[in-house]
């Protein structure tokens, strides 16, 4: 029998008052935001991945992105609304997340670090395979992480490309942190860096829209290929086991629809279309 219009909204309000008890049961009522509650859910991602989350202009607007459509689908039937920051930077949004100043990271490879103060979701959102960028005039030759000794990267800030990459170039690689992948291009153009570290589908799209597609090719095979998750932040309201587990089941339900590969398309063109 449906529900009625106020039997519905008192539904829902119950599901929110139960997932902010289950927080203060599980976690204890210390957390960084003041509101103890999940009306909505704020989160923020990698401002340079198009088409999966990019700038929608200033800092006032909500990232865009295949990731941002997609986590709507997801929290809005689950009764919480949802604001996608744009917190200016991928470093920033990670020390944000640690705080606790935002509930969810959207789109997040798994690290030992990050599982300090992330919670993972599964499934994950996608895989994504990551390259070695090159001056199309300026290749060298690439098959094994060994091949990159005695040359100089460039990528993000606080990018990760899996655990394994990340303990390798620690250890034998020279790659400088840079805060915006466009910079870390136009470096390489400029032969100031050998080469840049990017995931090859954001590559791709980003290089096309600064119209540098030509310049540049990713050497094969990739460096790494990643599952993509969303990750709640360990100090929020909203990282509570009953959210948690709706967000899943939510999250199974596009995954099993590729959802993911429908918006990566849609929101390409969307990308492509506007100017820099």
């Amino acid at each position: 029998m449906p529900l009625s219009k106020s039997m519905a909204g008192w539904h829902r309000r119950g599901f929110r008052l139960l997932v902010a008890l289950g927080f203060v049961v599980a976690t204890g009522p210390a957390h960084a935001r003041d509101d103890a509650s999940c009306d909505t859910l704020v989160a923020s991602g990698n401002p340079e991945y198009p088409p999966l989350l990019w700038q929608a202009g200033d800092q006032s607007q909500p990232l865009k992105g295949a990731l941002a459509e997609l986590l709507r689908e997801i929290v809005e039937p689950l009764g919480v609304a949802l604001e996608v920051r744009d917190l200016g930077s991928w470093a920033r949004v990670q020390r944000t997340a640690r705080l606790g100043d935002i509930d969810l990271v959207a789109g997040a490879f798994v690290t030992e670090e990050r599982r300090g103060y992330l919670d993972y979701v599964s499934p994950p959102v996608t895989w994504l395979p990551s390259n070695v960028w090159v001056p199309a005039d300026d290749r060298f030759s690439y098959r094994y992480w060994t091949d990159l000794r005695n040359k100089t990267g460039s990528t993000l800030i606080n990018n990760s490309f899996g655990q394994d990459f990340d303990h390798f170039a620690e250890q034998h690689l020279a790659i400088e942190g840079i805060r915006t992948i466009e910079q870390s291009f136009r470096m390489a153009k400029a032969d100031r860096v050998d080469y840049v570290l990017y995931e090859k589908l954001q590559g791709q799209v980003k290089l096309a829209r600064l119209g540098l597609a030509d310049d540049f090719v990713a050497l094969e095979p990739p460096i790494s290929s990643e599952r993509l998750h969303f990750a709640f932040s360990r100090r929020s309201p909203c990282n509570t086991e009953a959210f948690r587990e709706a967000f899943a089941r939510r999250l199974a339900d596009v995954t099993r629809q590729r959802r993911i590969d429908t918006l990566v398309e849609e929101y390409t063109r969307e990308y492509l279309e506007t100017s820099e």
